[in-house]
Order: C-alpha cells, then sequence, then structure tokens
C-alpha cells in the first residue's frame, strides 16, 4: 500500500511538473505571438503616423506659398493704393490751380488772339492751323506768366446739344495739341460756347476755336 501510495504521489508530482513546462511553454509562445502582432501594431501605426507627418509637411508648404502670395498680392496692393493717392493728391493739385485760375481770369487782359477754323462738322486740326499753334506755344514757352484761353463754336446747323458736344471736341483738339507740345494743363482755360447765331459773320467763320493769350494787368 505504501508503494501505491508512493507510486501514485510520484506520478502526481511528475504530472505536475510536466503540465507546469506544457503552461510555461505555452505562456512563452503566446507571449511571443502577442509581441509579434503588437510590433506589426506599432509598425502600422508608425507608417501611418510618418505618412500624416509627410502630409503635414505638404500642407505647411503650401500654407506657406498661400502665404507668400498673399504677401505679395497686399504688397502690390499697397503699391497700387500708394499711386491712387498720388495721382488723387496731384489731381486735387490740378484742380486748385484752375479754380485760382478761372476765379483770377477778370484780372488778366489779352495779349494777342488768333481764330483756329474748322471744316462742317469737323474738330480735326489741319496742318496749317497746327503750324499756327506752334507759334503761339513758343510764345508761351517764353512767357511763364502768360495763359491761355480757348473758346469753342459751331455754326447754327444741327440741334443746339450736339454743336454744343462738337464745339466742345474742337476746343479739346486745341487743348490737346498745346499740352502735347509742353504747355502746362493749369495755364490753359477752355470751354465749348456752342452755336454762333450772329448773322453777319458766316458760317464758316463760326465754326472756330477762339484762341486768347493772357497775360497779367498792370
Amino acid at each position: 500500500m505504501r508503494k501505491v501510495a508512493s507510486l501514485a504521489v510520484l506520478l502526481l508530482a511528475m504530472v505536475i511538473l510536466l503540465s507546469g513546462c506544457a503552461t510555461r511553454d505555452w505562456v512563452r509562445d503566446l507571449l511571443g505571438k502577442k509581441e509579434v502582432e503588437i510590433g506589426e501594431r506599432v509598425d502600422k501605426v508608425s507608417g501611418r503616423v510618418d505618412e500624416q507627418g509627410v502630409q503635414v509637411k505638404t500642407l505647411e508648404g503650401s500654407l506657406g506659398d498661400v502665404r507668400g502670395r498673399s504677401d505679395a498680392a497686399l504688397a502690390k496692393a499697397d503699391g497700387a493704393f500708394a499711386k491712387a493717392d498720388g495721382a488723387f493728391a496731384k489731381a486735387d493739385g490740378v484742380d486748385s490751380r484752375l479754380s485760382r485760375l478761372w476765379g483770377n481770369r477778370h484780372k488778366r487782359k489779352v495779349a494777342d488772339s488768333m481764330d483756329v477754323y474748322f471744316g462742317f462738322d469737323q474738330a480735326e486740326l489741319s496742318d496749317g492751323t497746327q503750324t499756327a499753334l506752334l507759334g503761339l506755344v513758343k510764345e508761351l514757352q517764353s512767357n511763364p506768366g502768360t495763359t491761355v484761353e480757348l473758346g469753342g463754336f459751331t455754326d447754327p446747323k444741327g440741334s443746339r446739344d450736339y454743336n454744343y458736344q462738337l464745339s466742345q471736341r474742337r476746343v479739346e483738339a486745341v487743348r490737346r495739341f498745346l499740352i502735347e507740345q509742353g504747355v502746362e494743363i493749369t495755364r490753359i482755360l477752355s470751354v465749348g460756347l456752342g452755336p454762333l447765331a450772329d448773322r453777319g459773320v458766316p458760317d464758316e467763320k463760326k465754326r472756330r476755336v477762339t484762341v486768347r493769350l493772357m497775360v497779367d494787368q498792370d
């Protein structure tokens, strides 16, 4: 009986020992598999993180380009506003000078005058007219204190509104020529006065711009 009991105890001990070894091996295998799975998951997550990092860098680069373009656009806009401000300031200066010139027009006297004639329904300067105006330009350049007044007229044929427009076009033709020759815009006063109704003046003499050279009264 003792032998049987001892044998049973020995068998039980061997079973427990063998069972313990099997359990440790199983645990080791399980842990190994889990480590592999965890490693694969970590690798996948790392890959995704790397991809996200590349996307973030790409996005940052795109944002940098956008910022650069925005800064360039803002700088360009600032330059445009500065030019506009300069143009407005210059225009205000011209308006101020013209206002002073118009206000002092009665304090000046006629030093010389000439008539520039046009064809029927025409507002272009002929070669002869341009030559005559060049003499006026030289006189203006030689006398900085002089100014010029332009008054445009038409014959009475046609509607009154159209004739006012035509007289203004004729004035602008003379004014533009003087400016192109170097006469300052602030030294020129011009106005289209429409049709002349004077029956004593032939129609071909009514199609004109009267040019008057003005100087300060003594």
